[in-house]
């Protein structure tokens, strides 16, 4: 395994304040990782029980539970590492594309923000998203829906409407 030691290494203000967190200690190096990258921004690691070989994790170096907690100052760096990582991913894999993904919360296994960075072939027995497919009962419930979402985001702005 590669630890993350030298100029890898992450300062960590207090290591208690983040509960634990096994995200956090992997970024301070406090916790063995295959780390494939890692800057000022962002750590990427495998993922230790991946859907394939290649499957990484890129976690943003401060602690944040969910994508609407990241800094809005942050998106972009944290998601140009994403994006290289994806690239990455594919190339070296030799993959047909990849699947990048998060969960906020519900199914999120550990509460450090982290994306999922999957190569994909064709035929590699993943088919579209791993749940089922609800659509709409009708064009009327959608407008519904839509109206309700687009409601919110006026009401909000940039942040999130239900916090």
């Amino acid at each position: 395994m590669v630890s993350m030691t030298g100029d890898n290494e992450a300062q960590v203000a207090d290591p208690a304040e983040e509960h634990g967190c096994v995200f956090c200690r992997i970024v301070a190096g406090a916790s063995r990782a295959h780390v494939v990258f890692a800057d000022e921004v962002a750590v990427a690691f495998l993922d230790k029980v991946p859907l394939f070989p290649g499957h990484v994790l890129v976690v943003p170096r401060s602690h944040v539970e969910t994508l609407t907690d990241l800094p809005t100052d942050q998106l972009q760096g944290y998601f140009s590492r994403v994006q290289r990582v994806a690239a990455v991913v594919e190339a070296t894999m030799d993959a047909g594309g990849t699947f990048v993904a998060m969960n906020n919360r519900v199914s999120q296994s550990v509460p450090h923000l982290h994306t999922h960075v999957v190569p994909r072939r064709r035929k590699d027995g993943l088919r579209g998203f791993f749940w089922p497919r609800n659509p709409y009962e009708s064009d009327a419930t959608a407008a519904d829906v839509a109206l309700r979402l687009a409601s919110a985001w006026d009401e909000a702005g940039t942040k999130t409407a239900l916090r």
